[in-house]
């Protein structure tokens, strides 16, 4: 496996601000093995990690980067942009991360049309904007991007920040948008609104019992997909909190106590998301 750290802005015409972190994105590619001739283009799967938009989670990183890998995927972790960077920052951060990975799929080995986005909580939302809004001008105009090089094929949603509406994760918002930003402003990041033909098919994830980011989230974005004919595979479990990532030991807690975090069933949503990904790919 190839690990590599990279500043995605380093050598481009967009620069950051000064007062912003730099975004990297870590790689973990698989080799490629005459002996494994399947090896030479493989699909691959950008993570986004969730954090309300005020951090990005180790435990949505490098954990579900091995598990993809190891189910054949080569796999990549953005560490995007965070508050007090404002949008459309961050959606330019996922924007340039899938952008690299087409620019180098040749030298990676990446199948340029088989390249997924997966988030998690506010990772989620930033997946799903990617989704929603990869064909926008404004994205292209600002990082210079040639046409389409930012496009998901499919989308993971895990658990994920959707709406501004009534069930929102304030908190993601505020971190995303400013405190005062106008309900305008809101409703034009609030993602069941704005699916559309272009928007990939998906998987998503949520447990009922999550009171940080209300299942409706993803049943309301589902039923939007639903209106467009986008296809989507749906999973709600009955119990589990919010931020299970692997939903096991691995990822257990802050502070790696297993006591609330295992719940075996949810963890099928990984195995479950690999067969609908091998399966569309």
């Amino acid at each position: 496996m190839r690990n590599q750290t990279i500043d995605i802005w380093e050598n481009c015409n967009y620069a950051p601000g000064a007062d912003d972190i730099r975004p990297i994105m870590t790689t973990y590619l698989l080799d490629f093995s005459v002996e494994m001739p399947f090896s030479i283009k493989r699909p691959a799967v950008l993570v986004c990690p969730g954090g309300g938009y005020s951090y990005t989670s180790d435990r949505e990183a490098e954990p579900i980067a091995m598990r993809f890998a190891a189910a054949g995927f080569h796999t990549f972790v953005l560490r995007y942009r965070v508050a007090s960077s404002r949008h459309p920052k961050p959606l330019l951060d996922v924007s340039r991360a899938m952008w690299i990975i087409r620019e180098n799929a040749e030298a990676w080995n990446v199948d340029k049309d088989k390249i997924a986005v997966c988030g998690f909580s506010a990772g989620g939302h930033l997946a799903g904007s990617l989704g929603v809004f990869w064909n926008e001008e404004y994205i292209k105009d600002a990082i210079g991007m040639p046409e389409g090089m930012n496009k998901p094929n499919a989308m993971i949603l895990c658990y994920p920040v959707l709406s501004s509406g009534q069930f929102a994760h304030r908190g993601s918002f505020e971190n995303l948008l400013g405190k005062d930003a106008s309900k305008e402003m809101q409703e034009s990041m609030s993602l069941e609104l704005h699916v559309s033909q272009q928007t990939p098919q998906s998987f998503l994830w949520h447990t009922f019992q999550d009171n940080v980011v209300p299942v409706e989230n993803t049943l309301l974005f589902a039923q939007a997909l639903r209106r467009e004919g986008i296809s989507f595979e749906l999973h709600i479990y009955p119990e589990g909190f919010h931020g299970l990532s692997t939903c096991d030991e691995v990822t257990a807690g802050k502070f790696g106590v297993p006591e609330g975090w295992v719940y075996p069933h949810v963890a099928s949503w990984l195995p479950l998301c690999i067969e609908w990904l091998k399966g569309i790919f």
